[in-house]
C-alpha cells in the first residue's frame, strides 16, 4: 500500500522536495547576506545584550538591602531576657538606639561602636545624646543601668 502511494504520487513528492530544498537554499543565502552585510550591528547588539544583562545582575546583587536581626530573647545565666517592647515604644527608642545602648553596655567606646555599626563617630554621638535625653540620664553608666532596669537590654 505504501509502495502504491509512492508510485502514484512520485512526481508530487519530487516536486515538493525540490521546492523545500530551494526554499532552504534561498533562506540560507538570505541569512548569509544579512550576516555579511550587518556583521558590525549584530556583534554590537550581542555585546549590548551581554553588558545589559551583566548590569542588571550586578544591580540586583548590590541593591539588596542588608538586614539586621535583633534577637529579642537572650539566655543569661539560665534566665531568658525578653525585650520590653511597651517600654521601648513609650520612650520612643529606635532599634538602632537599642543596638547602640547594648554596645555601650558591652563596654565599647564611641569609636569601636561606630566601626562595628559601620557609621561615623558623629552618628554615634548623636544616638548617644538622644538616648540620654529619652532615658533622662547624663552618663553612659546611668543609661545602661536604667535600660537594664527597664528590660531594654540584657
Amino acid at each position: 500500500m505504501t509502495l502504491n502511494f509512492l508510485a502514484r504520487n512520485r512526481s508530487v513528492l519530487i516536486y515538493g522536495a525540490s521546492l523545500a530544498v530551494l526554499l532552504f537554499l534561498m533562506k540560507w543565502l538570505e541569512w548569509r547576506f544579512i550576516i555579511v552585510d550587518h556583521d558590525f550591528e549584530l556583534y554590537a547588539g550581542a555585546l549590548a545584550i551581554i553588558f545589559t544583562s551583566l548590569g542588571i545582575w550586578l544591580a540586583i546583587k548590590l541593591g539588596r538591602p542588608k538586614t539586621v536581626i535583633i534577637e529579642k530573647e537572650v539566655i543569661i545565666n539560665g534566665a531568658y531576657f525578653v525585650l520590653n517592647e511597651k517600654e521601648r515604644e513609650r520612650l520612643g527608642l529606635s532599634k538602632r538606639e537599642i543596638e547602640v545602648l547594648q554596645l555601650m553596655a558591652d563596654g565599647l567606646s564611641n569609636h569601636q561602636i561606630a566601626s562595628r555599626l559601620f557609621v561615623s563617630i558623629n552618628t554615634i554621638k548623636t544616638h548617644s545624646s538622644k538616648l540620654f535625653g529619652k532615658l533622662e540620664v547624663e552618663r553612659r553608666t546611668h543609661a545602661v543601668d536604667k535600660a537594664k532596669k527597664l528590660n531594654l537590654i540584657p
